[in-house]
């Protein structure tokens, strides 16, 4: 058989159903052995969009996405996508074509060394050299794409490789000498993690996006139960245990719940899972949970310690290691007793310092539409976003019981990923209502990507919290710079309604409080891709604020503890 067709034949070995993609001169061999495979394709209108599309499908799946595109500017147009997935630890394979591999290097029409381009933003690279190695390539790049830390890897493909006769055998057992994850946990760390925890009078867990990799919701749930310990989440971790259980404390740091950074600021014992202690949760190093002792679980042993000294190191699969804490704490037949005083000053901090906003007459406020949509979805729908304002507002304003159910850049911070990705979600999960909260400003980055929603019928709304500013940065202007406002109003706005309508959407703006839900309702009743454009207030900001460099107790909009 062909190359072409011995890729087709490793992706459904691999167990994919689905890809994402765009094809040009140097994939038309793969195109054309797609053309004849049960494999789904989703002709995307920009390759990022593609890319994106893979990583909101793998995040609300678990499964691998998968994205194609040609060589030259349709590779590099997957760069983006490809480091947002890096950096929140997506797993992914992007396809590239490349020149004829006698022509490489020669700078041939639409040639671009994308594996050395990507070079820092996968966890690995192939060339294909040799059309025998396609089955094994691709078998190694699911497998590393899916195991330890999860992430993205790029197999870069000759069009004369597609087109080379092979004699086609599904590949055999991995051998990979070099990659080796730790899936099982110290036990004498472990058994240190659970002591520390059973000594602890102020314990917090500081949950992150590998919880939900890992799938370790229930053995987090069930340590907080067993000891009484309160949960604060990253970005990346919102859903990995529900925010309408009392001990949950919501998303810590610069934009966290101002009892989270009161609660992590006077623990004595931070449990970090899964989490890589990022500025944005950290603030000032030097201050960030000053008094306690640190324990950290991350599959990556590159994690540990490199921003934050840690006191018990444990590398592995955060199931398994929770698992086993919980066993040796179950084993120690220890009462929470000690947490008792703790977790009444963690409900009081709640009481005293709730989430907030004023409720402006005349406007619609953008908290106002993301609890609407939380009312009206009853926290059940997969919610995506940008970055930005919109981003904080729906963290912080919407409900997150479940894991998978919230996809949003959280490391790159990408203006443009949040439509294609609901796409991409709206996909793997047909089932469930998905909806995109996006910016004015991030919305028109992949505004394109409408073509793609209508001529599938992929029934994504898209909620467009329209303030006429490039939001976060404007609020950083005003808050630090003076209010100079230096190229931050968009102004200047296409009708988001009639250019949904033209492209076959449905489309609504909304300017009364008073119709912000039925037109939430509306929308999702439809079964058609949706833009609503709510109008809302111009220059609201999103507190508790942390500015930069501050310890995190140091909010704007929080109060002194």
């Amino acid at each position: 058989m062909k190359g072409s067709e011995a890729i087709i034949e490793s992706l459904k070995a691999a167990g994919v159903e689905v890809v994402f993609g765009l094809p040009g001169g140097m994939v038309i061999p793969l195109y054309d052995a797609l053309y004849d495979s049960d494999l789904k394709h989703f002709l995307v209108r920009h390759e990022q969009g593609a890319a994106h599309m893979a990583d909101g499908y793998a995040r609300a799946t678990g499964k691998v996405g998968v994205c194609i595109a040609t060589s030259g500017p349709g590779a590099t147009n997957l760069v983006t996508g490809i480091a947002n997935a890096y950096m929140d630890s997506t797993p992914m394979v992007a396809i590239t074509g490349q020149a004829r591999s006698d022509l490489i290097g020669t700078d041939a029409f639409q040639e671009a060394d994308i594996t050395g381009i990507t070079e820092p933003i996968v966890k690995h690279s192939y060339l294909i050299k040799n059309p025998k190695d396609i089955p094994r390539i691709f078998k190694e790049a699911f497998y590393i794409a899916s195991t330890g830390r999860p992430g993205p890897v790029l197999i870069d493909i000759p069009a004369d490789m597609q087109l080379a006769d092979i004699d086609y055998k599904p590949a055999g057992k991995i051998n990979l000498p070099g990659y080796k994850p730790t899936l099982k946990g110290h036990k004498k760390q472990i058994i240190s993690a659970a002591k520390a925890i059973a000594a602890a009078e102020k314990p917090v867990f500081y949950a992150g996006g590998g919880i939900i990799t890992a799938g370790a919701e229930k053995e987090l749930l069930a340590i907080a139960k067993l000891m009484k310990i309160p949960v604060t989440t990253t970005l990346m971790g919102l859903g990995c245990f529900p925010e309408d259980n009392d001990l949950s404390l919501g998303m810590l740091g610069m934009h966290g719940t101002g009892y989270a950074n009161y609660a992590v600021t006077h623990s004595d014992l931070l449990i970090g899972v899964g989490a890589r202690f990022d500025d944005r949760v950290t603030g000032k190093l030097a201050t960030f949970a000053r008094h306690a002792k640190k324990i950290h679980i991350d599959m990556d042993p590159a994690e540990i310690s490199k921003n934050v000294a840690i006191d018990i190191p444990i590398v592995g699969d955060a199931k398994d290691v929770l698992a086993g804490i919980l066993a040796e704490l179950k084993k120690m037949k220890r009462e929470p007793k000690k947490t008792a005083a703790w977790t009444d000053q963690v409900i009081a901090w709640k009481k005293k310092h709730p989430l907030h906003y004023k409720d402006e007459k005349g406007s619609i406020m953008p908290q106002y539409v993301i609890e609407e949509i939380n009312r009206i979805t009853k926290s059940e729908a997969i919610l995506c976003t940008d970055v930005g304002q919109h981003q904080m507002w729906s963290a912080l304003f919407y409900k997150h019981i479940k894991p998978r159910h919230w996809v949003s850049s959280g490391g790159l911070g990408t203006m443009g990923f949040g439509f294609p990705a609901a796409i991409g979600a709206k996909v793997g999960c047909p089932d469930k209502t998905v909806i995109d909260v996006a910016g004015d400003g991030s919305f028109q980055m992949n505004i394109q990507e409408l073509a793609t929603a209508v001529c599938y019928n992929i029934p994504v709304v898209v909620c467009i919290l329209n303030n006429g500013f490039l939001g976060m940065v404007r609020q950083w202007q005003e808050l630090f710079w003076n209010k100079r406002y230096s190229e931050t109003v968009i102004a200047c706005q296409p009708d988001f309604a009639a250019v949904a309508e033209a492209y076959g959407a449905l489309g609504i703006t909304i300017d009364n409080k008073k119709d912000v839900g039925d037109a939430i309702r509306t929308a999702i009743k439809s079964k058609r891709p949706a833009v609503l454009d709510f109008r809302v207030k111009q220059e609201e900001n999103v507190f508790p604020m942390v500015p930069a460099g501050k310890s995190i107790d140091e909010m704007i909009g929080g109060h002194k503890t």
